[in-house]
């Protein structure tokens, strides 16, 4: 499950910095982003922790 945020939150990532310097398109982007990071987030706290 975690692998799977982490691609999610790489194309998301990649999507944002398509959008960013290609298309434009701020809206969305910023909406990639922000799904991005919480995607990262949510995979860092479920990660189990190993000391």
């Amino acid at each position: 499950m975690n692998s799977l945020l982490y691609i999610i939150a790489v194309i998301l990532i990649i999507g944002w910095a398509l959008g960013v310097f290609v298309y434009s398109a701020a809206g969305l982007i910023h909406v990639l982003l922000v799904i991005a990071i919480i995607a990262i987030i949510l995979g860092l706290l479920r990660r189990p922790t190993t000391i």
